[in-house]
């Protein structure tokens, strides 16, 4: 009877052992089957935001192609010309819409620089030598977008010119990935353009740029501190998994390829454990990439509504933004009529400049 006790003991206490070891694996697994099905709705939504990104930047390319002013510019072989009216379409579309890291240049039919609207000096520079992109371009003469590699990595969008069958050149409108990493940052996504550093001798304006695991981070906008923290991941196991949980942080890797679908490095998106369970939480219908558009216009909007900020003027903003540039001598007339200016501002006014000072200078004193 005591044998038979004894073994009846042995038995339950190797069904328990069984029975945990079963539970700890299948909530393991189950841990590990949501973090697949998160992953994979979290990349896809990238890539919604990244093909909504080059169509934003073609549609706006291919209307910029048919300014009339730009086509008798090339027509008349005005460079000068050329990089006001260029200069001024980027300023126009920093102030009015959401494209802020704007840069223009026009080409012309044989890939040297006729014009760019962020510098001069550089025209008649050829620039084929350092973009592989361009030889299609050369033979079927369409338009393209994509991520493509020049002296630096970015988002560019290459659109023919055209008078009546002719063709005049080339406009090309470049963006940088900076803005898409702003965007994610805003939903807690952490982005890291990830470009493979075997393209430095191409893209040399990048070979100062910091490198990890083999790459060049691309955008500088990235997060230090979680840099640090990627440093001593297992890149192997992440590479071979596509996503690695660790110190509760959740990081994916996503292809990143040119135009022509060659891959050229990576995109590292990374989310802190609270982001992952808030997106969790979040209603996954909706792809909230597909909201960009929805911010953008609604950014645009409001600068048009309220242009001045939280200013009831542009000469009230311009007076005020105008003290701190100015030395103590010049200052004291403007500020007396400065001070006249917002004594007429109610508490909540001066409370809203305040807190949209770009400058974060300190403040002190009470409004009263």
């Amino acid at each position: 009877m005591k044998r038979f006790n004894k073994i009846s003991l042995w038995v339950t206490f190797f069904v328990l052992i069984i029975l945990l070891a079963s539970v700890f694996f299948f909530l393991k697994q189950s841990k590990e089957d949501r973090l697949v099905s998160l992953g994979d709705h979290i990349v896809s939504n990238f890539r919604a935001g990244l093909s909504y990104e080059m169509a934003d930047l073609l549609s706006f390319s291919l209307a910029l192609s048919e300014d009339g002013e730009l086509k008798n510019a090339l027509i008349a072989d005005d460079e000068s010309k050329g990089y006001r009216i260029l200069s001024k379409i980027t300023e126009r579309f920093k102030k009015y819409t959401h494209l802020k890291s704007l840069r223009i240049q026009v080409l012309t039919p044989d890939f040297f620089i006729f014009a760019r609207s962020w510098n001069e000096g550089f025209e008649g520079m050829p620039i084929w030598w350092f973009r592989d992109d361009l030889k299609k371009l050369k033979s079927n003469k369409q338009p393209k977008v994509g991520m493509e590699i020049g002296r630096l990595l970015t988002f560019k969008a290459t659109i023919p010119i055209r008078s009546g069958g002719k063709l005049l050149g080339y406009l090309e409108v470049i963006k940088f990935v900076d803005e898409l990493v702003s965007k994610l940052h805003k939903k807690g996504i952490e982005l890291f353009a990830l470009m493979d550093e075997r393209y430095l001798k191409q893209a040399e304006l990048m070979r100062d740029f910091p490198l990890l695991h083999g790459h060049v981070i691309v955008n500088r906008n990235f997060n230090h501190q979680i840099k640090n923290r990627i440093e001593y991941l297992d890149w192997e196991k992440l590479q071979s998994k596509s996503y690695l949980y660790q110190d509760e942080r959740f990081y994916l890797l996503e292809p990143m390829h040119n135009g022509e679908g060659k891959q050229i490095g990576v995109y590292l998106l990374t989310l802190s454990n609270e982001a992952l369970k808030r997106y969790e939480k979040a209603n996954q219908s909706v792809s909230f990439f597909t909201q960009f558009s929805d911010e953008d216009i609604e950014g645009v909007v409001a600068s048009w509504e309220h242009p001045y900020g939280s200013f009831r003027s542009g000469y009230d903003k311009d007076l005020i933004g105008l003290l701190s540039k100015l030395n103590k001598k010049d200052k004291i007339e403007l500020e007396a009529e400065a001070k006249e200016i917002l004594e007429e501002y109610s508490k909540s006014e001066l409370i809203d400049i305040i807190l949209s000072n770009e400058h974060n200078e300190k403040k002190t004193g009470v409004i009263e």
